[in-house]
């Protein structure tokens, strides 16, 4: 099967300006992923697949159009290329579309360490898969169940390239390993998983490691209690706290923000956070999983300090949101392969602070330790937040008993410059992460 490189997209860009095209852009991604699944030791689910797609977006003037195909045979490609101007001439006029100066596109391309050159045989996945599973059930005799055990791997090229000369390419990996045990206690059951994530299989937790910590959260959770309606500090354990940051790297996005979506509309240079709390979103973070070397319109990443000492100092802008706020780029532009250009955060996270989780703990004589958090129920034009939570109450400092079908409630502005503690167990497990986190102050809302 045909693939792309930097002669056929040249030429892909010159046949669009022969059909009236005034610019354009090629995306191209190909790769292959394996999935196996494993539950109480046989195997579920094995797949492999190998994908190669093709996206093109043209400019006439100020219109624009976006269409993407996987038939790379050079009779579909000239109609696709016609048929993709021909929708560019039929759309609306927008001031602020095009490609972004020629003068910002990257012109370093680093190694970041996200490729794997190792060989991972569908063998080693069912390994995997089967060593996380065979831990839970030993680990306790309340454990009688599981959702099974999935192991994930990924490897592809990206290509970019526009009419403006730019051209890039870089490949990279991924792999996955997640276990989810249940555990019974008196009729009633409970589920939670554990997982592991990186972009070098030798970077990944063992097994072991992921199953016997998937057990100990199912077990953790048995004997959960609803709570009476009240206000107590709140501490998010690692995972619920990148839930949290999550929210807080949409409400910094320039297309919530021209669209007049977010909280944080204006409000650069005021305070957000304590003023020992910085935020970063880093692109060229080694090994990050959310790292590249230029956007999805060719501009280079880079670190972007968002918050800086407690006061926010940049938003995460593309091309097309940066003119619309009359900002400019950060690098930011994600780019799917049938789709323009949007927002997204990279490798997004609060610094770690001094403090460890045990310590912020002992810190509360009676609170909430969320581990989990369920719904929707944030409106990003208010700041008004509301979300199911799961957890353990804090009494005189110690861990005591699991809670669950309980609601925590606040505004996101008080929330982040209500936080008092940072913990220092920063670990990068997406593209959004955040350490132990403690509020000062929610509305918990049970009984």
């Amino acid at each position: 099967m045909k693939t792309i490189d930097h002669n056929l997209a040249e030429e892909i860009l010159k046949k669009a300006k022969s059909y009236g095209a005034t610019d354009g852009d090629v995306v191209f991604a190909e790769g292959n992923t394996a999935t196996v699944r494993v539950r109480q030791a046989a195997i579920e689910t094995l797949s492999k697949a190998r994908e190669k797609r093709l996206g093109l977006r043209i400019f006439v003037g100020k219109r624009s159009a976006v269409s993407s195909t996987s038939d790379l045979s050079s009779d579909a490609l000239d109609r696709f290329i016609q048929d993709t101007c021909a929708l560019a001439t039929a759309v609306v006029e927008d001031p602020d579309s095009g490609l972004p100066a020629d003068d910002t596109l990257a012109q370093d391309l680093p190694n970041l360490s996200i490729h794997d050159d190792s060989e991972c045989t569908m063998d080693d996945h069912i390994d995997q898969a089967e060593r996380a599973e065979a831990v839970i059930f030993p680990f306790d005799t309340r454990i009688t169940n599981s959702e099974g055990a999935e192991f994930n791997s990924g490897k592809g090229r990206s290509l970019y390239a526009n009419s403006r000369g730019f051209f890039g390419e870089y490949t990279s990996s991924s792999y996955s390993l997640s276990v989810s045990p249940i555990a019974s206690e008196h009729g009633k059951m409970q589920r939670d998983s554990w997982y592991t994530v990186h972009r070098m299989i030798a970077g990944l937790e063992a097994p072991e490691a992921v199953g016997t910590e998937a057990a100990r959260r199912a077990i953790r959770r048995l004997g959960a209690r609803k709570l009476q309606t009240q206000s107590s500090p709140i501490v998010f354990d690692p995972e619920s706290a990148s839930s949290l940051l999550g929210i807080l790297s949409g409400a910094v996005s320039g297309s919530s923000l021209y669209r007049d979506a977010s909280y944080l509309k204006d409000k650069l240079g005021e305070k957000v956070a304590p003023e020992w709390m910085t935020i970063y979103d880093d692109g060229r973070m080694p090994g990050g999983l959310g790292s590249r070397p230029y956007d999805g319109e060719g501009l280079p990443t880079r670190r972007t300090t968002v918050v800086d000492r407690g006061v926010l100092s940049s938003y995460l802008l593309d091309t097309y949101s940066a003119r619309k706020l009359q900002l400019t780029s950060t690098g930011n532009a994600s780019r799917g392969i049938g789709s323009g250009p949007s927002v997204g955060a990279t490798n997004f996270y609060a610094v770690a602070g001094e403090h460890t989780p045990e310590t912020i703990i002992r810190s509360i004589k009676h609170g909430f330790y969320v581990t989990d958090m369920m719904g929707f129920g944030v409106n990003m034009v208010t700041g008004d937040f509301s979300r199911g939570a799961i957890g353990i109450w804090i009494e005189n400092g110690e861990l005591t008993y699991a809670v669950d079908e309980v609601t925590i409630a606040g505004n996101l502005r008080d929330m982040f410059l209500n936080i008092e503690m940072l913990g220092n167990d920063l670990t990068f497990r997406g593209s959004v992460s955040c350490p132990t986190m403690k509020i000062s102050e929610m509305m918990i809302a049970g009984e």
